[in-house]
């Protein structure tokens, strides 16, 4: 099932928590699931290059949150925070609630994150880079940042074949079927002049032992995983570092 299913609502509950965070009796429910999805369309659109990873949407009684986790905050915030101040104005119209409030969090390692290199790599495809180079490329810098394991796919007319197809690649290990893996996922399309591309990235960031804060507002930084093995692969560097200073003088000794 874990080929089958959506990494990330697989995951609900166990270690991700919703993007939506409210109640809707079955009146309003309906209404307010596609208000959400109204907001979240317009901020993609909006806010274009703002390197938006998820908007999380938080509702009070008369109160409406709008947490966005971005790459780039100052391309939001603006200049003295005037496109913010724009941008509330335009969801108080979107959704005729006059109290609003937007909360800008900053993501620290974007390589980490599957939506901006999604992005990141769509962008680079519709600029007529080599899809190949554009994707060793981002999980070289993913790797080099503690992920685990990384997988993308991108289907369509790539290169501009007459025929469609699909290409994958795939580094390091990234297990769909154990709930405790924190994996990322995202889905994007690159519009070229031959159609749309399809990319698909998966990323996996280590395994969550301990309990989590289900709060997708939550930044707990790195996971354990990470974080150990970034300890151990400083511990490795400077053991290599002190082989090849060995080896540069034991062997040559001897054979003396």
């Amino acid at each position: 099932m874990g080929q089958k299913t959506n990494p990330i609502g697989n995951r609900l509950g166990i270690i991700r928590g919703w993007e939506s965070n409210w109640y809707g009796s079955k009146k309003d429910y309906a209404g307010k699931l596609i208000e959400d999805n109204k907001i979240r369309s317009y901020l993609n659109a909006r806010i274009n290059k703002g390197g938006i990873a998820k908007i999380v949407i938080e509702r009070t009684l008369n109160k409406l949150i709008v947490t966005i986790h971005t790459s780039k905050p100052g391309i939001i915030i603006g200049k003295g925070g005037g496109e913010v101040d724009r941008i509330k104005e335009e969801l108080k119209k979107l959704t005729g609630k006059e109290d609003v409030q937007i909360n800008i969090l900053e993501i620290r390692r974007p390589e980490l994150d599957a939506n901006i290199v999604g992005e990141t790599i769509a962008k680079q495809i519709e600029n007529r880079i080599s899809y190949k180079r554009a994707i060793k490329m981002a999980i070289a810098s993913t790797l080099r940042l503690g992920a685990e394991g990384i997988k993308i796919k991108v289907s369509g007319r790539i290169g501009g074949a007459e025929i469609a197809r699909s290409e994958e690649i795939k580094q390091g290990r990234v297990p769909l079927h154990t709930f405790r893996m924190d994996i990322d996922y995202a889905s994007v399309f690159a519009q070229t002049v031959y159609g749309k591309i399809g990319i698909k990235v998966w990323i996996c960031k280590g395994e969550v032992l301990a309990k989590r804060d289900l709060n997708p507002n939550f930044v707990g930084g790195k996971s354990e995983a990470a974080e150990r093995r970034e300890t151990r692969g400083g511990g490795r560097d400077d053991r290599r570092g002190g082989g090849e200073r060995r080896g540069g003088g034991g062997p040559r000794d001897r054979r003396g």
